[in-house]
């Protein structure tokens, strides 16, 4: 299976190693990694894995990310509408999207707790989604 990684750049500090741990796990996994593109926030993901989704050397797509909650409800905008957007373009494309993004509602130091577990459980999504796929259709 080829996978792309698109990674945000906010939040460096915890994407920048959650974007280590997936490379990591897709190499144990035996998934070729076909492209990596950095976005500067989860929002500006969705116009990325639009594009890529379009390419035949990609099979589906990790999305890596850090939401951190702040003085306002913004990043549970931004996480929500992130998500929707995500969802219905991997539906369009009939290919996996997974969703590793830490948050919304979460302060800096939990995020650093979730960098592992979201981004190996991210990997493991899109291949288990990209199989039921298959077998399905």
């Amino acid at each position: 299976m080829n996978i792309a990684l698109v990674v945000s750049e906010f939040n460096e500090d915890v994407t920048s190693r959650m974007l280590s741990v997936a490379q990591e796990k897709a190499n144990l996994m035996k998934l070729k990694i076909t492209h990596t593109s950095k976005v500067l926030g989860s929002y500006d993901m969705p116009v990325v894995v639009d594009t890529l989704l379009k390419k035949k050397d990609v099979d589906g797509i990790v999305t890596l990310g850090a939401i951190i909650t702040g003085q306002t409800k913004h990043d549970e905008i931004i996480a929500h509408a992130t998500a929707k957007l995500l969802s219905e373009i991997s539906i369009k494309y009939q290919k996996p999207v997974s969703l590793g993004i830490i948050g919304p509602a979460s302060q800096e130091k939990h995020a650093h707790a979730r960098i592992r577990p979201v981004s190996e459980r991210a990997v493991e999504a899109v291949k288990r989604t990209f199989d039921e796929l298959k077998r399905i259709k």
